[in-house]
């Protein structure tokens, strides 16, 4: 064309849009040239990279958002982007906006999902110290904010609009990631202590602040900069936010009491709720505020009550969370570009805002709590958690990066901030703050040889509803006949995962562990709570039920700590494989075997492991109604005179009749302790081996003196023939024993071990079969079982021959209480318990911490 007489060529700057879906190679189109499968290919660079990041990362207890934050880093120009074949191949210019536009879509539905969690009516139960740790956790990080925007405006943000730089700087300064910080306190079993209820209701005001506070912002960061623009947004969304909560909220509470609570929601629900979570996040992009923002408010006006929000969110959440949020990363991470911070000015600003972000917000969180709490590691842990960001902190950011409020260098600059603040939370916590826990003297941790006058108290733990049948029924046969109450702590295991469900659970556990209870009286339907608060008057027992919500790795923790600050002398844990129709067994999660190995490690007391086979029923069975009959499989050793004493004390409760078989066997034994090996494995674990060269069965014990414990089997034993009353009379072979009491007993010569025990669990004759693990086990067993080697060593030799699929019974395999366990001193704080422990790891000859034996 020609300007002024001269021609010029005008070189085209259009980025041409990309076509949808390739014909594929055999008609020469190369797939990653066209959008959809180019979109298919970054999302699963995006999952492999930020989930391997994740799981390097575990060990050092950082949440998932940080993987996904350094991951987006990664794939953005800082580092893999200096690669002009990868970022033009992988991520070239015209697929940036279908990639922010998937993105963003998840985005609204996980802003969505938030405002599920929140419950505004818990907000308004908030006491004074929350709040007041919620202002000052706010108020000082803003104006610490805004005072650095004022040294970044002139350096390296000149030219920035001023009143939303303003804005933008103190509520990147201020947020909370609620979420995080949630997780975070779960994990480190933080959530009952008075640390963590403040901190998390401080974060949920700070949460719900913030999302105002960035309104705001989005507000003044239009492009018409008049105030009176301005102004207009402002009305204009609150009279949103008034019409959301005057005519839509009592229209989805309506529709949430049209779903019963024990059946999935309708589809047709479904689509009316994801249809209007896209109108009203249109609506708010109409008014000029981010669409994200109507999404969140028509999560808060659905009804927290009931499963209606929680049963939303599992339909949402592992395709939002999982697999459309972290291109938000990948999206925030290819706006990042460390680079631009390169020089020493840069760096030092740098440095100024994350120490002023961590000033502010821990200084600021300090002072109030200190005022509170008089204490001042609670106090500034309290703060260390509040200065958690996370995935909100990214939303402020790309928000005004995409407003143009902030220019690359202090995008990148605040991005490196919110990781900083955010890796250092878990560490600093760590070794900042343990939780005291109540010295209380606990003597009763077994039942054998027990003369305690105090209340049995037993911990029965349930993975789902499946178990809480066969463990209430047990229960109810453990009451015995003495008047001292029963008191039944029932702790309910559940996963803690990144799921916003699993986070709605945190939210909802109190102080002692038991999930909220609504303001009319009624439970949040929790069946397994309902269940067993059903059977505590029916039976006349005291029970309490709990909530452990933490990971696979350290469930065990919850578990023992729990038994031991309630002084259980039982605890009783379901296997962790369920009956099938044929009836063989299913692993119902594998990782909950983990789980019970570590508990029968680390119990402070006896453990009893249950292999339901559904012979008491799918329901709770009445008092008057019980009618059980019992068999103690007796070889000797500590396990079996603890399951000995369990099964007498089952025996005096009038629906149950016990019958104890002792086991002989005409072997050449000899009186003398048991040898054994002490290899050590390649990762540093001391195994002790029994001697016996061709055992393939392994006893996790110190050696054992023969003479010794059979004098205490023979005692056990004659305690119990005590209390027979009158023996059964002789019946044929393969017959029923006639029982004339509730207790029987009769001697039985051992020639076959596995076949004597299938026999007695394939009879049809008893509901439940009692064996020791045999840990420390007897002279005779030790014989016996010289040649097998066991499937599942969590049972012991005796549970493991009972868990073929010929056997009828339920099963119950005792672990009696082992002073000598070297990892009790973990969950322990009793100093006569101390005391005990010391004695005996001056008296003790080598390690016992099998990796292959029982534990």
């Amino acid at each position: 064309m020609k300007i002024n007489g001269s021609d010029y060529v005008l070189a085209s700057t259009c980025i041409h849009p990309m076509k949808a879906t390739s014909n594929g190679l055999w008609q020469k189109d190369i797939p990653i040239n066209f959008s959809f499968p180019l979109l298919i290919i970054q999302i699963m660079l995006v999952l492999i990279l930020t989930r391997s990041l994740a799981f390097l990362l575990k060990p050092l207890r950082q949440p998932r958002v940080i993987g996904e934050i350094i991951g987006g880093i990664l794939l953005g120009p800082s580092v893999l982007g200096r690669n002009q074949n990868y970022m033009h191949h992988l991520f070239p210019k015209q697929s940036i906006t279908v990639l922010e536009t998937f993105a963003d879509m998840g985005l609204l539905f996980f802003l969505f999902m938030v405002g599920l969690e929140l419950d505004l009516r818990a907000l308004r139960r908030v006491g004074k110290q929350s709040l007041a740790v919620a202002g000052a956790g706010m108020c000082l990080p803003f104006v610490a904010g805004v005072g650095v925007s004022f040294v970044l405006r002139a350096t390296i943000a000149s030219g920035t609009s001023f009143a939303p730089f303003l804005v933008f700087m103190g509520v990147a300064m201020s947020i909370t990631a609620f979420p995080v910080l949630a997780r975070i306190l779960a994990e480190r079993k933080l959530l009952t202590t008075d640390v963590g209820q403040m901190a998390m209701s401080a974060a949920a005001v700070n949460d719900v602040t913030a999302w105002v506070l960035l309104a705001l912002a989005v507000a003044l960061s239009g492009t018409d900069t008049k105030a009176t623009v301005a102004i207009w947004v402002l009305l204009c969304g609150c009279a949103f936010v008034i019409f959301m909560f005057v005519a839509i909220k009592p229209l989805m509470s309506y529709i949430a009491s049209m779903t019963p609570e024990s059946e999935p929601i309708p589809e047709v629900i479904i689509c009316i709720v994801l249809g209007m979570t896209l109108v009203a996040g249109f609506s708010t992009e109409i008014i000029g505020i981010h669409s994200i923002f109507g999404a969140f408010v028509f999560g808060l006006v659905i009804p927290k009550d009931g499963t209606f929000a929680t049963n939303l969110i599992e339909k949402l959440e592992d395709f939002v969370s999982c697999l459309m949020l972290p291109l938000y990363f990948a999206s925030s991470g290819l706006k990042t570009n460390i680079g631009t911070i390169s020089t020493a000015q840069s760096w030092g600003l740098l440095v100024l805002v994350i120490v002023v972000a961590c000033f502010g917000k821990i200084v600021g969180t300090f002072i109030v709590s200190q005022y509170y709490t008089r204490n001042i590691r609670k106090s500034l842990t309290i703060g260390i958690l509040m200065n958690t960001k996370g995935l909100v902190e990214l939303i402020v950011l790309n928000i005004g990066k995409d407003r143009g409020v902030l220019n690359e260098e202090v995008f990148a600059v605040l991005v490196l901030m919110a990781l900083v603040t955010t890796f250092m939370t878990t560490p600093l916590v760590m070794a900042l703050y343990k939780p005291a826990r109540n010295v209380v003297p606990y003597t009763r941790r077994m039942l054998a040889n027990d003369k305690s006058k105090e209340s049995l108290r037993i911990m029965t733990c349930v993975h789902s509803i499946r178990n809480v049948p066969a463990m209430i029924n047990l229960t109810e046969t453990m009451r015995g006949a003495d008047k001292r109450t029963l008191r039944l702590y029932m702790m309910h295991l559940m996963e803690l995962s990144e799921r916003s469900s699993a986070i709605m659970m945190v939210q909802r556990a109190r102080r002692d562990g038991r999930p909220f209870w609504d303001e009319g009286g009624t439970v949040r339907t929790d069946q397994i709570v309902v269940a067993y608060e059903a059977f505590g008057p029916l039976s006349k027992v005291t029970v309490r039920p709990m909530t452990a919500i933490s990971r696979f790795d350290d469930m065990h923790e919850d578990i023992c700590v729990s038994a031991a600050d309630k002084r259980a002398a039982v605890i009783i844990i379901p296997f962790h494989k369920h009956l099938k129709y044929d009836g063989s067994l299913e692993s119902s999660h594998p990782e909950y075997r983990s789980v019970n190995r570590r508990v029968l490690q680390h119990a402070p007391c006896s453990v009893a492991i249950l292999i339901d086979r559904g012979v008491w029923g799918s329901a709770q069975i009445a008092p008057s109604n019980v009618d059980h009959k019992a068999v103690v499989l007796f070889f000797g050793g500590p396990d079996d005179r603890e399951a000995l004493a369990l099964g007498i004390r089952m025996a005096e409760h009038p629906g149950v009749k016990l019958h104890i078989i002792r086991y002989t066997a005409d072997l050449d034994i000899p009186d003398a302790p048991l040898q054994f090996s002490t290899p050590t494995t390649s990762e540093g674990i001391t195994v002790r081996r029994s001697g016996i060269a061709v055992s393939s069965h392994y006893f996790a014990s110190m050696e054992v003196d023969p003479v010794q414990e059979r004098a205490m089997d023979e005692e056990a034993i004659s305690q119990a023939r005590k209390m027979v009353k009158e023996t059964p009379a002789v019946t044929p072979e393969g017959g029923s024993p006639r029982y004339t009491s509730n207790l029987s007993y009769e001697e039985k010569e051992i020639t076959d071990f596995k076949d004597a025990v299938s026999e007695v669990g394939s009879s049809n004759l008893y509901h439940l079969v009692l064996v020791g693990r045999s840990r420390r086990a007897s002279p005779l067993l030790s014989a016996l079982v010289s040649r097998r080697h066991p499937e599942y060593s969590e049972l012991g030799p005796v549970g493991d021959v009972l868990t073929a699929p010929t056997c009828t019974a339920s099963v119950l395999v005792v672990q009696q209480y082992d002073p000598h366990s070297s990892s009790l001193s973990k969950f322990d704080t009793s100093k006569a318990d101390k005391h005990e422990k010391q004695e005996v790891s001056n008296s003790r000859r080598g390690a016992v911490l099998p990796s292959d034996s029982p534990v």
